[in-house]
C-alpha cells in the first residue's frame, strides 16, 4: 500500500513499490490523462507534476512518490472551472490528435508557476521534451502565451 496526494486528494494505492507511477495512475488510480508513449522519457506524454515539478511517470517508480503530491492533467482544472491553459488550448485549437497534450499541459503549468510571463524562448525550452507529430506547435505556443496573459489579468 502506498499513500500520496493525487490531484489534491489523499489516496492509497495497492500496488507493488516497483511499478512505475504511470502504471499506478492508469491502473488502480483510474486516470487516463497521463499516457504511455515511449517508456523512455523521450516523448513527454506521461508527464505529471510531483511536488510541483514536471516528472516522467513512465520511469519513476511509484515508491518514489510516497507521501508526495502528484498532479495529473485531470487535477489542473475541471470542466466547470478549467485551468487557464486548458481554456487557452481550446480557444487556440492547439491540439489535433491530443495524445501529447496532457504532458504538454503539465509542463506548461509548471512553467507558468515558475514564470508567469514567459517569452517564446522560455515556452519552447519548457516544451522541448515533448514529442508532437500533429504540427500544432505554433498554436501550442500561442495557447501558452494566451494562458499566461489571461492568468496575469
Amino acid at each position: 500500500m502506498l499513500s500520496l496526494s493525487l490531484n489534491g486528494r489523499p489516496v492509497t494505492l495497492d500496488v507493488p513499490a516497483s511499478v512505475s507511477l504511470l502504471q499506478a495512475l492508469r491502473g488502480p488510480g483510474g486516470l487516463s490523462g497521463p499516457r504511455f508513449g515511449c517508456g523512455n522519457e523521450q516523448c513527454g506524454s506521461c508527464m505529471v507534476l510531483v511536488d510541483g515539478l514536471p516528472c516522467h511517470a513512465c520511469t519513476l517508480r511509484v515508491e518514489a512518490v510516497a507521501g508526495r503530491a502528484v498532479t495529473t492533467v485531470e487535477g489542473l482544472g475541471t470542466p466547470d472551472a478549467p485551468h487557464p491553459l486548458q481554456a487557452a488550448f481550446l480557444a487556440e485549437q492547439a491540439g489535433q490528435c491530443g495524445y501529447c497534450l496532457s504532458g504538454i499541459l503539465i509542463s506548461a503549468a509548471a512553467l507558468l508557476r515558475r514564470d508567469p510571463d514567459p517569452d517564446e524562448a522560455a515556452i519552447r525550452a519548457a516544451l522541448e521534451p515533448h514529442l508532437c507529430r500533429c504540427g500544432s506547435h505554433n498554436r501550442i505556443i500561442r495557447a501558452v502565451q494566451r494562458a499566461a496573459q489571461e492568468a496575469r489579468a
